[in-house]
């Protein structure tokens, strides 16, 4: 997640610049390896599909001297210990700090306006002995699926106030828009959006039944809907979005407009109905615009959350000492968001492209 200072540096900076300002916790006696270089040839290895520290070690040691020295290697592999002893060492915060910032300079504007979604995951293969997984919250720039930041939430806290800090640390939120599902419809949260000057889209379910309950008397018999359908994979969805005014009882500031949103869903003959409301900030935003807001949101779980698991096997990881399995995520999430960035839509396609030959990974690295 970046930082003034940070995002200003990353803006005229290449991506393998920028590993040196991460600080090496390491003591100087016996390094061999620069950490920005052992951070560059981890990236490369998960651009070409690495998913341990075996792997990483395995593409280091074929990847041969040229190709480990545009990477800042230049005496050589490292081996598998190295790898995994400094990577558990590394500061998390520091560096999603810093590749968040030069992730942010490259955040794709759809039409001059800029829409992140904001949701958790737990990285469950990393469980510690007391059963507890690091559990991280990203924010993605919707339409190409960049991470523009991430921080680790306590593990005496929750998801919630990590949404918070999150958003402390973005240098420039003024006229972006954050989409969040229902765990996050919490007026702290809408009330720090606001102060940063970007509108919010919450959404409301029956985890708040009061305010539910509220929104569902509305009169939205009489109020016109938009309607879209959407077919694929035998699966027909029909979302159908009624807005309005928003009443002064909804509570949260800055509310300009609530809205139902109902989903059909067709599968197989089967026919299922959700209803959800919305409340936003963004008073001119259309019904069309408000419901492609929300389908937007689900790209933080289908281009994200599900690649770090289904491509990248993250839930089946067995990395789990000290700060390793966070490091490991976002060199993840960093991965697919510079495949993204370089037009590839199937990340598992794009890792099997890029193993075939090295030279692929250093070219769009260099280029980042």
């Amino acid at each position: 997640m970046p930082s003034s200072s940070m995002t200003a540096a990353a803006s005229s900076r290449y991506l393998l610049d920028l590993l040196a300002q991460v600080p090496d916790p390491r003591k100087r006696r016996g390094r061999r390896h620069s950490l920005a270089s052992l951070l560059a040839v981890g990236i490369a290895a998960v651009i070409a599909g690495s998913r341990s520290f075996a792997a990483i070690g395995q593409w280091a040691a074929d990847a041969g001297p040229e190709a480990l020295a545009v990477l800042g290697a230049a005496r050589g592999a490292a081996d598998e210990s190295t790898f995994r002893r400094a990577f558990a060492l590394v500061s998390g915060d520091v560096l999603d700090r810093v590749l968040g910032a030069w992730l942010w300079t490259r955040a794709a504007r759809s039409q001059g306006r800029l829409v992140i979604a904001v949701d958790g995951k737990a990285v469950r293969g990393a469980r510690n002995k007391d059963g507890k997984a690091p559990h991280l919250v990203a924010a993605l720039a919707h339409g190409i699926g960049a991470v523009l930041g991430q921080v680790a939430v306590d593990e005496k806290s929750n998801e919630i106030p990590a949404v918070r800090e999150l958003l402390k640390a973005f240098a420039d939120l003024a006229g972006a828009v954050l989409t969040l599902d229902a765990l996050h419809t919490q007026h702290d949260t809408a009330q720090a959006i606001l102060g940063r000057g970007a509108a919010c889209v919450m959404t409301v379910k029956a985890n708040m039944p009061t305010l539910y309950k509220q929104l569902r008397k509305l009169p939205w018999a009489a109020i016109p809907s938009v309607s879209s359908v959407s077919t694929g994979h035998g699966r027909r969805a029909r979302r159908t979005i009624k807005a309005a005014l928003a009443p002064a009882w909804t509570g949260f500031d800055g509310a300009a407009q609530v809205a139902q949103l109902r989903r059909t869903v067709t599968v197989n003959g089967k026919k299922t109905v959700e209803v959800v409301y919305l409340i936003t900030s963004d008073r001119r935003a259309a019904p069309a615009t408000l419901a492609a807001w929300v389908r937007g949101h689900r790209e933080i779980e289908n281009r994200l959350h599900w690649v770090r698991d289904a491509t990248y096997q993250e839930d089946k990881s067995l990395v789990r000492t000290g700060n390793a399995p966070r490091v490991m995520a976002s060199l993840r999430s960093l991965s697919i968001s510079v495949l993204r960035l370089d037009g590839h839509a199937n990340i598992a396609a794009a890792n099997r492209r890029h193993a075939r030959d090295p030279q692929r990974t250093l070219k769009l690295l260099q280029a980042a």
